[in-house]
């Protein structure tokens, strides 16, 4: 299919169909970028539609992105994306904005019930009977010129994202729609919400087996590992790998060999950061036990699974009366929240992560299904 494509290549241009794009109310937005060995995006390619043309924005020959983030944060202008969180990635580092109100594709496609975390290509095909070619993700967008087959994908993507949403949005009711739009101002407040360097300890494998002298190392060891991949943009594996990091805060090396021998231990980060690391794990360990993290709590055990399968239910049933995808209604983790509140003998208390319509519909019923009167709201 012929489309018309327009190059934005310059601040003034950008400006000038930023303005335009402002008087609109939606675009669709879609992002090309490497990530191969960088902690953070680098964009290649920013693509906007109206629904009659494909706009390329250059990220390599603009340097005012005020415009564009003005229009990302118009409250006017629905932002149109697919599949967004890494999207969102881009558009912060870029602009240090990010799109609201957002409408996501993919979560409407769950709301509709057509399907749970659909491709984009299916859903096009889906929707608009449109058989996408299998694209050019890995392909290198940084290169210039881009190839034609890279172009045409690119513009034909965002043309076809612009074209979903007015199908999409005259399917849901107004309702679903509200909700949508709140499910995507909550990938945006997640994004906003960047977990501290000094509590990425509390996410690491097996953390809650460690004593909590052996979670200030496991803390000490997290946050330089995660300031470190920042401040180097490289992936955090790069700098110290996951699987490391357990078995350095339980066993405290305190040569170069001992530290070599850690299980998943990269030699590099031996070569580059090993006497750093034996002084950091030496400070840790050495610190007053007021300063210690509390312990973390423990799994929920094995009996709790059918107590989860009931909580669970509650979704699915609230789910299928609605139509949406039952795996849009209620998160694992979630529920695994709510239970690690009272478990085993209660009382129990709604976690944050159950917020808005969730909680408005499902909260009081899943307290009931735990037996108690706790809070609610």
């Amino acid at each position: 299919m012929a489309i018309e494509i327009q190059w934005v290549g310059d601040n003034t241009s950008l400006a000038q169909h930023c303005a335009k794009w402002r008087t609109l109310p939606f675009v669709a937005l879609d992002t090309e970028f490497m990530r191969v060995d960088t902690f953070y995006p680098i964009a290649g390619l920013l693509q906007v539609s109206d629904g009659a043309c494909a706009y390329l924005i250059d990220p390599l020959l603009i340097s005012d992105w005020q415009p564009f983030a003005a229009l990302l944060t118009d409250t006017h202008v629905v932002k149109v994306v697919h599949a967004c969180s890494e999207d969102l990635e881009v558009f912060q580092r870029l602009t240090g904005s990010l799109p609201t109100p957002l409408f996501d594709t993919q979560l409407a496609a769950g709301y509709l019930n057509i399907g749970f975390s659909m491709g984009y290509s299916r859903l096009v095909q889906s929707v608009l009977n449109i058989e996408l070619p299998k694209g050019e993700t890995r392909s290198d967008w940084l290169q210039r010129p881009l190839s034609d087959t890279q172009i045409s994908y690119a513009a034909e993507d965002v043309l076809h994202l612009a074209e979903l949403y007015p199908r999409l949005k005259k399917q849901l009711s107004e309702e679903k729609y509200a909700w949508v739009l709140e499910d995507g101002a909550e990938l945006v407040s997640h994004l906003c919400r960047e977990v501290h360097p000094e509590l990425a300890y509390r996410d690491a494998k097996l953390a809650w087996k460690l004593s909590r002298q052996q979670l200030a190392v496991l803390r000490a060891l997290c946050s330089w590992r995660e300031e470190q991949a920042r401040s180097r943009n490289q992936p955090r594996n790069r700098v110290l790998r996951e699987n490391s990091l357990w078995p350095i805060a339980r066993t405290q090396p305190d040569n170069l060999v001992s530290l070599a021998r850690i299980e998943d231990m990269h030699p590099r980060t031996v070569r580059q950061d090993g006497d750093f690391l034996l002084q950091l794990i030496k400070q840790a360990a050495a610190s007053p036990a007021s300063e210690w993290p509390e312990a973390l709590p423990e799994p929920l055990p094995i009996e709790a699974s059918g107590v989860l399968k009931k909580l669970r239910a509650i979704g699915l049933r609230e789910g299928e009366r609605l139509n949406i995808a039952p795996e849009l209604m209620l998160r694992k983790k979630t529920l695994e929240s709510l239970l690690k509140s009272g478990y085993p003998n209660g009382p129990y208390q709604l976690p944050d992560s159950l917020k808005g319509w969730r909680r408005e519909l499902m909260g009081q019923a899943l307290l009931n299904c735990l037996g108690t009167a706790g809070e609610s709201v």
